[in-house]
């Protein structure tokens, strides 16, 4: 998909030049319809998400619900499965050390590590619609509506309308926000809410907006924080210079307008957070992530932080896990590893965020911009986005942990906008009399839309598409390792389960197979880590009325059999 993409580029590149008048009067018929709906605002926000929405139905036949893989999902769905029980989280198991796994805490509390709200959203899915996904459908709808609503703040109508259109081809439906557990959209809902609220409070100074900045913020720090932190600071900043600035308003005018509106919803929020610590971790100022980092991490979340001290462990696979951490400490603290982890974070955004077509317009532009332009010579507002994206980026390099293109969630919004700012400054531009610009910036969403098409259909088409652990619009997610099967066959069995899981030395600790639902003990199949005998035969006791099984995880296919000395009821 990568390489059509790029020779679709090339061809609308070397068109551009030739003959870029070529299927004008198609375009001119499609665009006269478009400033009538992009005119009615509220109605074109609304379009957008049911776009999104109508896709993603649409093509379940194709692009079917999901199943949970990766380490994150599963503690996603630890949290909506205890909110759905009505409890902010659950009491420690009194076998706990049989279920410790990747990102879930067992003590104070048992419960997720990671913010609550993808959790959330997941809760929602499951109590409004009955299942999980419908929780994530919801999401992505939500966040195209919100990026279309923040370009509006930043451009105009049509341009936004437009940039809502592009979310939905490439984040909305075919990438892994929209088709996993893993989250990505509450991030993006709340940096939209964030950029969008601030051109409408500077220019309107009404609450609303100071609102929807506040319920920004809220979202943020309840899904990306750190990175939500990086991304509203420049924001705070044009915020704090605006209530300096002696024209426009009154202080009085704005303080009390804005200032107080959002100082009142941060507080809210702010409680509803630390109530959630708190129930979960002992303290308001405590987060899960730092119970399980104190816990578990061989190294810290930021390079300049020094090394804790060695946690113990109980399981060799969860320990390992968290000693290759170390390695990667080191090599970050590096001058060649910080500049290579910086380098392969910025092409991870690059192929999510842009791929070529979107990255088209901001190179044209950069070619044709005049030569010693300078930066007080950009708009205020595109010099802002560019500070809010490196900002960004600054904050992204100073991680340790893996990265995922959702770790960037917040920027969505802010990549679109310096795309279509870049475009709607390359469709006026002229090579040598001909409408070369114009030409390239229709064939952008052009190739956005037949890339779409293509990969719908990639399948029957045999276009190969690249497995990824984090896969975009054109790749394809990690295979499931058997889990969702074998849970599904050990719940058609009568009476409730109990398995063990043993693995291999060189197991690949990706594929964990160890989560539990909230409720552990009503739990129609139970998991747990396989220990020495006495522990084993400590836990199967605990679960005595339960029906018995060992599974070897690492055999092809992975082997599930009786446990030695336990009577098995089979079908």
């Amino acid at each position: 998909m990568l390489l059509i993409e790029f020779i679709l580029l090339v061809l609308a590149v070397f068109v551009a030049f030739v003959r870029p008048t070529v299927c004008s009067q198609y375009f001119e018929r499609l665009e006269r319809g478009f400033p009538r709906l992009a005119e009615k605002r509220r109605l074109s926000v609304a379009v957008v998400g049911f776009a999104a929405l109508f896709l993603r139905i649409v093509l379940l036949p194709i692009l079917h619900v999901p199943e949970p893989i990766v380490h994150d999902e599963f503690g996603y769905l630890l949290i909506a499965n205890t909110f759905s029980h009505g409890r902010v989280t659950n009491p420690t198991h009194p076998m706990w050390v049989h279920f410790e796994t990747f990102s879930v805490i067992q003590k104070p509390t048992y419960q997720c590590y990671t913010p609550a709200a993808q959790g959330l959203i997941l809760a929602a899915g499951q109590t409004i619609m009955g299942h999980l996904f419908w929780g994530v459908w919801l999401s992505v709808g939500l966040m195209c509506s919100a990026i279309c609503w923040m370009l509006q703040g930043w451009l105009p109508a049509g341009w936004a309308l437009l940039g809502g259109f592009l979310s939905v081809l490439r984040f909305g439906v075919l990438g892994y926000w929209a088709n996993s557990y893993w989250g990505g959209a509450a991030g993006a809902i709340g940096g939209a809410l964030v950029m969008g609220a601030l051109p409408r409070i500077i220019r309107f100074l009404h609450p609303r907006h100071a609102i929807a900045m506040g319920v920004g913020l809220t979202i943020l720090a309840n899904s990306r924080p750190y990175e939500g932190f990086v991304c509203s600071l420049p924001v705070g900043i044009a915020l704090l210079m605006w209530l300096s600035c002696k024209s426009g308003p009154p202080l009085r005018d704005k303080l009390l307008r804005t200032i107080l509106p959002l100082c009142l919803v941060l507080t809210v929020g702010c409680a509803m957070t630390g109530y959630y610590f708190w129930r979960v971790t002992g303290s308001p100022f405590h987060t899960p992530y730092q119970i399980e980092r104190n816990t578990y991490a061989f190294a810290p979340l930021m390079i300049w932080q020094p090394l804790p001290s060695q946690p113990v462990h109980r399981h060799p696979v969860i320990e390992r896990m968290y000693q290759d951490e170390v390695g990667a400490y080191w090599f970050a603290r590096s001058g060649f590893g910080f500049g290579f982890n910086l380098l392969r974070r910025c092409l991870a955004i690059w192929k999510f965020f842009l791929g070529p077509a979107l990255t088209l317009p901001m190179l044209m532009l950069l070619a044709i911009l005049p030569y010693g332009l300078s930066w007080k010579q950009v708009s205020p507002s595109t010099r802002l986005l560019l500070v809010i994206a490196g900002s960004v980026l600054a904050g992204l390099s100073l991680e340790l942990s893996l990265f995922s293109p959702h770790y960037a969630a917040p920027l969505t919004c802010v990549i679109l906008a310096l795309v279509l700012k870049s475009m709607r400054r390359l469709r006026s531009w002229q090579w040598r009399g001909t409408p070369t610009g114009l030409f390239l910036a229709r064939a952008v969403p052009t190739i956005c839309v037949l890339l779409f098409v293509l990969r719908v259909f990639a399948v029957p088409l045999h276009i190969p598409l690249p497995q990824s652990h984090v896969p975009a619009w054109d790749q394809r997610g990690p295979n499931s390792f058997g889990r969702a099967a074998t849970q599904f066959q050990l719940e058609q069995l009568p009476g409730d389960q109990l398995v063990i899981v043993r693995y291999r030395p060189n197991h690949n600790a990706f594929a964990e197979w160890v989560y539990n639902d909230a409720e552990i003990d009503d739990s129609k199949v139970v998991w747990a880590r396989d220990m020495d005998p006495e522990k084993n035969e400590e836990l199967i006791q605990y679960f005595k009325d339960r029906n018995v099984w060992l599974l070897e995880a690492d055999e092809k296919p992975p082997r599930l059999v009786q446990y030695a000395g336990t009577a098995t009821t089979k079908e």
